[in-house]
């Protein structure tokens, strides 16, 4: 595209009433106008044609692949030239509505036919980002015309939850305070693989004593077992309309995110494989089940992708869809939410059905803003309604965890800004006790 700049438009029009002056004095002199015209429009034909040509522009973009919610991130334009280019250009940048370009609008100067525009991304909220649309434009010698060109990279950014949180309490948790006695016990202790031999020592169990590899070795050796490894994890996330409403001001399914990235983390570091599946009306995204610390970035980009919904969980469709997806025994983490007996009817006859084949650990998010209108003291009496409302529903709760217990599902009931490490701790318990 090119176009005049405001230096063209102010020379054609201070170039007119000059004429139109020159008219009424000597009208025999009318045609100066016309004269005037034609030479501001040849002399912007003329910089548009000694200008640096368009189709030698290139434009390119550095992105990062994914952005932590309330995280920033560098993002840089290119622009090259074959050859002639400008002493310097303006860029633009167009983004969806999950992500902002600060600032907007930048310049920069070319060195050797190229030039760069650093700018910041920063992220609205989870989902994904997307870098729409790119302008560079450019003056022409005379500075009558700008050249514009246009690039629409449709570059994808994962905009993923706070993962310097979920990699912060990762550390804590494999600090060497807090890995001292807890590594080694999931490592070599109770488990069922055979680890190595080593000198029977006051306190072991003499069960574990291997008679042959002692009387060749003419003293008591037992056998070190370990945990096994390779446990697929597949955490299931609900992304129904009651997963999207806020708990303490952040919206469950992003807590429930949080919780999940933090064990896949966890259980990736020892060993077992981990996978992300979420659902609403219908099954939405499938990481299929990932091994090695390798995989943890897929499964953020897997997890930037469950967006917020505003349809019913249909939990027949998501969670048969589940169980037919895996092919071995697996411990499966869900995070659902739900609001009276009835409507968890469904959900507790498919947990059930899951629980045929594999192990299943269920996550009941605690909402202390439903607990503290229940405990809170009434002054009014729509305070009274809101408590025997508010208790109504928590009793209504504490029956659907007590079903989920008898049917052997185990549960993680904790305070939302503690899940994460609830989360684990019963994950390590269940590998402790070789329920997986």
């Amino acid at each position: 595209m090119i176009y005049p700049t405001r230096r063209a438009i102010v020379l054609m029009a201070v170039g007119a009433p000059v004429a139109l002056l020159i008219g009424l004095i000597s009208p025999g002199y009318w045609v100066v106008a016309g004269g005037w015209v034609a030479l501001v429009l040849g002399l912007i034909l003329l910089d548009a044609f000694i200008g640096p040509s368009r189709a030698g522009a290139e434009l390119s973009l550095e992105t990062p692949r994914a952005i932590g919610v309330a995280g920033q991130a560098p993002m840089t334009l290119r622009a090259a030239f074959e050859r002639g280019a400008p002493p310097a250009a303006e860029f633009a940048v167009e983004t969806n509505e999950r992500i902002t370009a600060s600032p907007e609008r930048l310049t920069a100067r070319f060195a050797d036919g190229a030039a760069e525009a650093p700018t910041t991304l920063t992220p609205v909220r989870r989902g994904e980002g997307e870098i729409q649309t790119l302008w560079m434009r450019w003056r022409g010698p005379l500075g009558l015309v700008w050249k514009q060109v246009r690039e629409a990279p449709a570059r994808k950014v994962a905009i993923i939850p706070n993962i310097q949180a979920v990699k912060d309490e990762a550390i804590r948790l494999f600090s060497r305070e807090a890995l001292f006695g807890l590594k080694t016990q999931l490592e070599t202790g109770d488990g069922s693989e055979f680890h190595a031999l080593r000198e029977l020592v006051g306190g072991m169990d003499p069960r574990t004593i291997d008679w042959k590899q002692s009387a060749r070795h003419t003293k008591l050796l037992a056998k070190e077992f370990r945990t096994e490894r390779n446990h697929p994890v597949v955490f299931a996330i609900d992304c129904g309309r009651l997963m999207c409403d806020p708990l303490l001001g952040v919206p469950r399914i992003d807590r429930a995110l949080n919780a999940a990235l933090l064990l896949a983390y966890v259980s990736l570091k020892l060993g077992d494989r981990a996978g992300i599946y979420g659902f609403d009306a219908k099954p939405r995204v499938f990481s299929g089940v990932l091994s090695g610390a390798g995989a943890f970035p897929m499964l953020q980009r897997v997890a930037a992708g469950l967006d917020y919904s505003s349809e019913e969980t249909n939990f027949t469709l998501g969670l048969t869809q589940l169980a037919s997806a895996l092919e071995r025994r697996s411990l499966v983490v869900i995070f659902t939410d739900f609001a009276d007996t009835t409507s968890a009817e469904l959900m507790l006859e498919n947990v059930a059905r899951l629980m045929r084949k594999h192990l299943v650990l269920f996550v009941v998010l605690r909402d202390e803003e439903l607990e503290g209108i229940a405990r809170r003291e009434p002054n009014e009496p729509d305070d009274i309604s809101r408590a025997v409302t508010a208790a109504a529903l928590l009793r209504e709760r504490d029956l659907v965890a007590n079903r989920l217990r008898r049917l052997g599902a185990h549960i993680v009931d904790a305070p939302a800004d503690r899940l994460g490490p609830a989360l684990i701790s019963a994950y390590l318990d269940l590998k402790k006790r070789e329920l997986m």
